[in-house]
């Protein structure tokens, strides 16, 4: 994952999406999880540089 989008850490609950997952009858592979998390981050990181670009240090909905 890379520097200063979640340190490496988890950004999911991966239990809470292991039952979303298994509700869809699905199954998750181990690389989905951390690919997972690192979408989440990649997508607060460009929220962030939208609000920030827009004068805001506030995320909203719309920058997404």
């Amino acid at each position: 994952m890379a520097k200063g989008s979640g340190g490496g850490k988890a950004l999911i609950v991966a239990s809470k999406v292991r039952a979303l997952v298994k509700s869809k009858k699905c199954m998750t592979s181990s690389e989905f999880l951390p690919a997972l998390s690192k979408a989440v981050a990649d997508l607060v990181d460009h929220a962030a540089a939208r609000a920030k670009a827009n004068r805001r240090s506030t995320l909203k909905a719309k920058d997404l």
